[in-house]
């Protein structure tokens, strides 16, 4: 796996966040499009992992799922959370299938265990081999069973930093709609890591839109960092720069290294 790339599509990126349920087709299918001239032009595997946007957090506010079992009503949670998830998950794999890509979903809500919100048991196998023959699993942001608190909410970042102990892929590039993180003054910067973390991580506020319960660009950085592989911010919402990645340019947003 020396060639694979892993992508993820932010939930900001692909729906309108102030918006309940409202998908931005026209992003997800200029976004599939790319990523499928990109692997004509150049033979590369591919994983993507998306952020679930205006469909799961709405629910998961709702029953402050991120908390765990805290309430008679909190499995219905459990119940709406997932399947809210579920239904971006297909618009996506849907278009992905449609640009050209055999793509699959993967459920993490099915598949995962974790303990306070962080990952720790998931059957890797089926993954690893659909990207050795050449499929392109799609994970995505969801609620996970989790053995302390009930359950939990487990954003794409957690999925990537998980999978990527697992699978060592040369390259992690997160796709959302600013030019990379910004700092206080809405200026993009080029670098974080380990050192200049605690000088800029007051910068860092939550994401826009009607609710975020997977903490905002803070926690997005935070697991960024460890995260095995090179890590890159990009501005989905520039046509080609998605595109431009995948066939190896850097420098086109922020670069995390952990």
């Amino acid at each position: 796996m020396k060639n694979l790339i892993f992508v993820k599509l932010g939930g900001s990126l692909i729906t309108d966040k102030s918006k309940p349920y409202t998908a931005r087709l026209d992003v997800i299918k200029r976004l599939c499009k790319e990523i499928h001239e990109a692997r004509e032009e150049e033979k590369f595997a591919l994983l993507i992992g998306h952020g679930g946007g205006s469909f799961p957090h709405v629910s998961a506010k709702a029953y402050q799922a991120h908390k765990g079992v805290i309430n008679e009503n909190s499995w219905e949670g459990f119940a709406k959370v997932q399947d809210d998830a579920a239904k971006l998950n297909r618009i996506i794999v849907s278009s992905l299938i449609e640009a050209g890509e055999n793509a699959f979903s993967v459920q993490p809500s099915a598949s995962c265990i974790a303990k306070n919100d962080r990952i720790i048991d998931w059957y890797t196998k089926p993954i690893e081999i659909a990207v050795e023959k050449n499929l392109v699993p799609v994970p995505y942001g969801d609620i996970c069973l989790d053995t302390a608190k009930g359950f939990c909410i487990i954003s794409t970042e957690e999925i990537l930093r998980f999978l990527s102990r697992k699978l060592k892929p040369k390259r992690i590039i997160m796709a959302g709609k600013t030019d990379g993180v910004l700092n206080e003054m809405g200026v993009v910067i080029k670098e974080i890591n380990k050192k200049n973390f605690n000088e800029i991580k007051e910068a860092l506020s939550e994401s826009d839109g009607i609710a975020d319960v997977t903490g905002g660009m803070l926690q997005k950085v935070k697991l960024a960092l460890q995260m095995d592989g090179e890590v890159e911010i990009i501005n989905g919402l520039k046509p080609g720069f998605l595109k431009r990645a995948l066939l190896g340019e850097k420098g086109l947003g922020t670069i995390i290294k952990g």
